[in-house]
């Protein structure tokens, strides 16, 4: 299997990109907007030059090679399907030898002779990446690759391309905002903030063990404030609310209280059972998302099932007990 190797730094306009990677499956990188994530990817496809360091491909040395010369298959943010063409002629823009065989594989050859402006999202993605794969390339680049998509198509697609990156077996180096987009799609990911990895492993890693109160939150996590001791085998956090609440993760001084929010238990009545933590306050936000509900209770973010929210009648507002364990309470520095 081929190994993309990164390690390279770009000045960029508020700080330097750098950035030292090895790709071998799928990566995805995450982060806020101006983290310089679409950088990185211009870097590989040899749009934009580092200052320093290189881009090499099982060895061979990428880093002074013009993007003609890489084999490198790029899906960009919008698409960039060319609208006079019809969906073949787009493909086979990317390689003429592969196109009617791309067209079947991803299921689009009953819209070869449809133009782009005719489409859908969900097809338009698959004529990109169908355009992107007629290269042939031995590195595939995914530029924010669901964010054109509507909820429901999105959730669609993205189980439709985690399948093609497992089947196709490259190298692949995908860009997000999105960590669930990311989760869903990539054997590793990597935090990007202000041009610097904060973190990097699989996705399960990042939410068990986040290094800093960004990472954390940036998987989803409820993240809160706090002043830390020991206290008889357990930590006592005293948050700036005021309000006290117990880890067994071992931490003092300052710290970054993180909580995820299927961890977290909703009642109307204060709770008695082992969870050592409870916070009241007003349902803030009732938000359905698939067959969960989020629920916003004062400073946390609870997930519930859609049942329970009924249950409670959350949707009615007024005051409930959010609950959730030391043992589910991790603690970060900040």
């Amino acid at each position: 299997m081929a190994t993309l190797s990164l390690d390279f730094a770009l000045p960029l306009r508020s700080f330097e990109l750098t950035l030292a990677l090895d790709v071998e499956r799928t990566v995805a990188l995450v982060g806020p907007s101006g983290a310089g994530k679409s950088s990185v990817l211009r870097v590989v496809a040899g749009l934009a030059r580092p200052a320093r360091g290189h881009v090499r491909l099982d060895g061979e040395d990428w880093t002074e090679l013009p993007p003609e010369r890489r084999r490198a298959g790029l899906v960009f943010q919008d698409y960039a399907l060319f609208p006079h063409l019809d969906v073949l002629g787009n493909v086979s823009y990317g390689g003429r030898e592969r196109a009617h065989e791309l067209l079947e594989r991803l299921q689009i050859a009953h819209l070869a002779r449809v133009r782009p402006g005719e489409l859908s999202g969900g097809e338009r993605q698959r004529v990109a990446l169908a355009r992107a794969l007629a290269r042939d390339p031995a590195v595939l680049l995914l530029d924010e690759p669901l964010s054109a998509l509507d909820a429901h198509t999105k959730s669609e697609v993205r189980h439709e391309l985690a399948d093609l990156l497992r089947e196709l077996r490259l190298p692949t180096l995908l860009v997000t905002h999105d960590y669930e987009d990311a989760a869903s799609l990539a054997d590793e990911v990597g935090v990007l903030v202000d041009g610097t990895l904060r973190q990097l492993g699989p996705p399960a890693e990042l939410v068990a063990r986040p290094k800093d109160g960004f990472v954390a939150a940036f998987t989803g996590a409820n993240l809160l404030h706090g002043d830390a001791r020991g206290a008889r085998g357990m930590t006592v956090v005293t948050l700036t609310s005021g309000e006290r609440i117990y880890s067994t993760d071992e931490e003092s001084g300052a710290v970054g209280v993180v909580v995820y929010p299927w961890d977290v238990s909703l009642a109307r009545e204060p709770a008695d059972d082992s969870a050592l933590n409870v916070l009241r306050g007003e349902v803030g936000s009732v938000v359905a998302v698939a067959n969960r509900v989020r629920v916003r209770v004062g400073p946390l973010t609870a997930e519930v099932t859609a049942a329970s929210a009924d249950r409670l009648d959350l949707a009615g507002g007024g005051e409930v007990y959010a609950t959730f364990k030391a043992t589910g309470t991790r603690l970060v520095r900040i």
